[in-house]
């Protein structure tokens, strides 16, 4: 089932996403995020009254969304960025187009124009991901990060609503 985030997520949310930072190039983060790293994150985007949910199976997150600012400057306040993480074991079990479905709904009940979406490369997953939703790729950042000693390609990918 899908529910808001409490602080109390942030230990599930933090170990979801530390393996991200650690095995993929989905995040450009290297250093591993504490429960209270996630604490504050939460606590940032939803000061902002922006959308920040889990989706919970058996008392277990096994995957959560939230959108935020694409970019800080205030004319940018009608595009927001997504972001979908799921446990690895839930990888491929269709809580991912959930949780974007989810995303879209609630950003167009907050008069959102249009969301973001940012594909670090190899991905397809998130790919095949955002095509399902009508997200269209419109542009590829070359080389614009590093982990893992490669230089990682990022796409962005765009949904008017």
């Amino acid at each position: 089932m899908i529910r808001d985030v409490t602080p109390a997520d942030a230990a599930q949310i933090a170990a979801i996403y530390n393996y991200y930072i650690e095995e993929t190039v989905v995040t450009f983060e290297y250093d591993l995020v504490t429960d209270e790293d996630i604490r504050k994150r939460i606590g940032k985007v939803q000061a902002k009254g922006f959308p920040y949910f889990v989706y919970e199976k058996g008392g277990q997150i096994i995957g959560y969304a939230y959108l935020n600012n694409w970019r800080e400057r205030v004319a940018y306040d009608i595009t927001l960025e997504t972001s979908v993480y799921l446990d690895r074991n839930a990888i491929g079990s269709g809580v991912g187009s959930i949780l974007y479905q989810e995303l879209i709904n609630r950003a167009r009940n907050i008069n959102i124009h249009s969301l973001i979406g940012v594909i670090s490369l190899p991905n397809d997953p998130s790919r095949k991901l955002h095509r399902k939703f009508n997200f269209e790729l419109v542009g590829n950042f070359r080389e614009s990060g590093v982990k893992f000693g490669k230089l990682i390609d990022v796409e962005f990918w765009q949904l008017i609503l």
